[in-house]
């Protein structure tokens, strides 16, 4: 991916220093936010499905192809989500929208995690209405993260 860009970049003639060409409006105009995010992804990567102490949410959008992993690392004695990773395939937006949700979470109490929404998603992002689905994608990841924490908890408690 990173290849890609500065290919990009240096078809057409800009600097590492410059913007992506979707920032010059080259392609698509994205607020900075979402280039942001897309150029320098937080937390991108995975943990150990298998652990008990880790989430998995993954969720997909099949009319757009963009496909998303979110993944949150709880502390079992606080309830609090200490780490969050992801991986997404799919648009810049859709890598933006999971980008900003794994920060979100951050620090949180699951309970809390599970009132963001996709509209504060996209109103940060500045997204446009078609790309909204991204936001959705992300809150659904948020769920299903931590649906699939507690289920494993049932399981290896009884509770």
């Amino acid at each position: 991916m990173m290849m890609i860009r500065q290919a990009a970049k240096k078809a057409l003639g800009l600097t590492s220093r410059q913007s992506t060409p979707c920032s010059v409006g080259i392609f698509r105009s994205y607020h900075e936010n979402v280039i942001d995010h897309y150029d320098n992804p937080r937390n991108v990567g995975s943990f150990d499905k298998n652990d008990p102490t880790v989430g998995t949410g993954l969720v997909g959008a099949p009319a757009c192809g963009d496909v998303m992993k979110l993944q949150i690392k709880v502390d079992e004695k606080t309830g609090q989500i200490v780490d969050a990773r992801f991986k997404t395939f799919g648009c810049g937006s859709a890598i933006a929208s999971s980008s900003v949700a794994t920060e979100w979470v951050k620090g949180k109490a699951m309970e809390e995690v599970l009132t963001i929404k996709n509209t504060e998603i996209a109103k940060h992002l500045s997204l446009p209405p078609v790309k909204l689905h991204c936001s959705m994608l992300a809150e659904d990841a948020i769920k299903a993260a931590v649906k699939d924490y507690k289920e494993k908890r049932v399981k290896t408690n009884g509770a």
